[in-house]
């Protein structure tokens, strides 16, 4: 396939760049004494967690239990799920995917999700392992002080079927510190009452750079890293030349001087815009502003004197959130050195439960 064969909008990943990502990243926890669990909720694709793996990867962290399900099938042995599994139909496909692989632990925030976990694996042929998550200052999920997650700690290790396995956060960004702190008194609490705490998880992109600030942490979970996208680099956290996910769109329409409509809208970008203006960033051409999108179209806005853009032109566009354009595709374009190397489905596209 050439280039020019692409359909568009369609999803191109640089292989040479991937790679780069993961062994750099990597040798990073190496030097640092941190295991390191990739979120494969950005690429989605089996090949790709191998490919964590196969590069020192202690196992793979799955947001959904729809995604985990996926990797398991496909060999995935050592599986962490970072959310409140609640409800009898997921806690039984817990169940069965527990029996499948030879590790596979959850996080709990609430009493209430612990009687449904210990509930479903009370006969189950080994407990499962749970991790108390705590809220570090990301305010999503989680505990809200170290003595909450030393009392829920206490409630995992009692309940039948469950066996504490640690703590974990996903705290907010430039929170490394309050990682430290937090988790450094609950450390405290858990071993004056001897609580073995098995694993302390912490994650996030942003600051993956400074994970070793936080020594108390003992696992990093980081998804993003592996592709990279326009929020990062201007978040100075890489440059654009880390990025490896780009989307190829088709210049459709130019219908009047300054603007021109592409074959990409909010089914191919996302509209997260992450702070930032504008739904991307168009390579090779910084002046021009993706100013809109519609479900089909995107809108670009030229200022004067800025490159024009030709009907039938082809861009690659940065987007501003990686992890969310992954989804949008049933397939990914694998280039390397500027060929075309194979297209690869996004084997979890979809996963949503």
């Amino acid at each position: 396939m050439k280039f020019s064969e692409i359909n568009t909008p369609a999803v191109v990943i640089d292989r040479d760049i991937v790679e780069r990502n993961v062994h750099r990243f990597q040798e990073y926890c190496v030097q640092n004494g941190i295991a390191l669990r990739p979120h494969i909720k950005t690429h989605k694709i089996v090949e790709l967690a191998r490919l964590q793996i196969a590069t020192g990867a202690v196992g793979i962290n799955c947001q959904k239990l729809g995604e985990a399900e996926v990797m398991a099938a496909h060999g995935l042995d050592n599986i962490l799920i970072t959310y409140n599994i609640i409800g009898e139909t997921k806690l039984a496909r817990l169940v069965t995917l527990a029996a499948k692989i030879s590790r596979l632990s959850v996080t709990a925030d609430s009493d209430y999700t612990l009687q449904g976990l210990s509930a479903a694996f009370t006969k189950a042929d080994r407990p499962l392992e749970v991790l108390v998550e705590c809220d570090t200052g990301g305010m999503r999920c989680g505990v809200q002080t170290p003595d909450e997650a030393v009392e829920l700690a206490k409630r995992i290790a009692m309940l039948p079927g469950l066996v504490f396995g640690g703590l974990m956060t996903y705290p907010a960004k430039g929170g490394t510190s309050s990682v430290q702190a937090f988790m450094s008194s609950a450390g405290r609490s858990l071993r004056a009452i001897g609580l073995p705490c098995r694993s302390i998880t912490s994650g996030g992109t942003p600051d993956m750079w400074q994970a070793h600030a936080a020594p108390v942490v003992s696992e990093y979970r980081v998804g993003t890293y592996i592709y990279n996208d326009r929020s990062l680099v201007l978040g100075k956290n890489c440059g654009w030349d880390d990025c490896a996910l780009s989307v190829l769109t088709t210049v459709i329409s130019v219908p009047a001087t300054g603007r021109a409509i592409i074959d990409a809208g909010s089914k191919a970008l996302s509209s997260d815009l992450m702070g930032l203006d504008g739904y991307g960033a168009i390579v090779g051409y910084p002046q021009v502003r993706i100013a809109g999108l519609s479900e089909e179209h995107g809108h670009l806005e030229s200022p004067a004197g800025a490159k024009s853009l030709q009907l039938g032109q082809r861009l690659r566009i940065i987007p501003n959130h990686a992890c969310v354009v992954s989804n949008l595709f049933d397939e990914v374009t694998f280039v390397r050195r500027g060929k075309i190397e194979k297209v690869t489905p996004v084997d979890a596209r979809g996963c949503s439960t």
